[in-house]
């Protein structure tokens, strides 16, 4: 039978997880809201 409290005492998080969550955090990526308001800024100046 397995041991969960044991086994998480040896648990430890992959250092190559942490890496790629920072990369990913400091990425400026677009998603549909910053298009959104682009379209909308865009549609107000050309009134």
């Amino acid at each position: 039978m397995i041991q969960y409290e044991e086994e998480l005492k040896k648990f430890y998080p992959s250092t190559e997880i942490g890496d790629v969550e920072e990369m990913i955090y400091q990425q400026d990526m677009t998603d549909a809201v910053d298009i959104l308001l682009e379209t909308l800024k865009n549609d107000k100046t050309a009134k």
